[in-house]
């Protein structure tokens, strides 16, 4: 059985045989849960291996790298004009007499973002649909801008911090696959299955904690603020959420790689744009509750 990334649930990509009040942080950790689900909502589907569907007379064009990666800056840039307006609207309350930002961006995008997300992912294995996909791209902008501003108010610096870090992960797992150093594997994926799994329950466990109130106000992460031998639990499972979310951006690549030699229509080309951008803005936002944490006594 293969075990791919959601996004690429479709017959397409299989390989062919034979001071400030603490940010409310169960809204992260709800987003962060949301984006861990989209990852792994759909494998259960995944019982056989599928040819790639033969093109018909009106579509001849065949899936290829570079337009998957014009697609996918595309995507990038619509997210990136969402993230603007939602800066601009966290921050727009700001003034003397109050100086709290508002959470709506941040609620809205994130609630949007994965309500198009679970629809892109279970539809797009019958219907390719790109008006969903930049739906998806805006609202996870609005939620991307949103946290990265209420995150900036309260610790300077810190959304450049977490872009550099972003981007770091990123350039160095496709230069590793570019090189064929990295690759993923059946065995590898299973466990990464697993850990996406747990991660997942983990995640809306601590939600629901914080919700009732179970940790006092100063532990604004709830679990991920515990201790283990003096370090932060968050920083220990930081760290290995990372390298699940390298390792997602590895099955992307894959599955944009089986598409395009399995001649894939052209459309497919959004559905993998799609997959890096669930699994870049996931890790944004983990690297992002990194640096929170690390800062969080300054």
């Amino acid at each position: 059985m293969a075990l791919n990334n959601p996004a690429f649930d479709n017959p397409a990509f299989k390989e062919q045989r034979p001071g400030l009040t603490p940010p409310a942080a169960p809204g992260m950790q709800t987003a962060s849960a949301q984006h861990a689900g989209v990852d792994v909502a759909s494998q259960a589907q995944l019982e056989g291996m599928y040819a790639a569907p033969a093109a018909g007379a009106r579509e001849t064009s065949r899936m290829t790298v570079e337009d998957t990666v014009v697609k996918t800056l595309g995507l990038f840039a619509i997210l990136l004009a969402g993230a603007v307006v939602g800066w601009v609207w966290t921050l727009s309350p700001v003034t003397r007499d109050n100086p709290a930002p508002t959470m709506m961006p941040w609620i809205i995008g994130a609630l949007g973002g994965f309500v198009l997300a679970m629809v892109v992912t279970f539809t797009s294995r019958k219907k390719v649909r790109p008006g969903l996909i930049f739906g998806y791209a805006a609202f996870e902008g609005l939620f991307v801008g949103g946290i990265s501003a209420y995150f900036e108010f309260i610790w300077q610096g810190i959304v450049m911090q977490a872009t550099l870090a972003t981007l770091a992960v990123v350039g160095v797992t496709l230069a590793l696959f570019a090189s064929g150093k990295v690759r993923a594997s059946a065995k590898a994926t299973k466990i990464f299955m697993i850990a996406m799994l747990g991660y997942l329950v983990f995640s809306l466990l601590n939600v629901g904690l914080m919700l009732f109130g179970v940790f006092p106000s100063g532990m604004m992460f709830g679990l991920h603020s515990q201790t283990v031998a003096g370090i932060p639990l968050g920083l220990i499972i930081g760290v290995l959420v990372v390298i699940m979310a390298a390792y997602s951006l590895v099955l992307d690549f894959d599955n944009i790689q089986r598409g395009v030699r399995n001649g894939a229509p052209r459309q497919y080309g959004w559905v993998g744009a799609f997959g890096i951008m669930v699994t870049v803005v996931w890790l944004y936002v983990e690297i992002l509750r990194i640096i929170a944490i690390l800062r969080g006594n300054n």
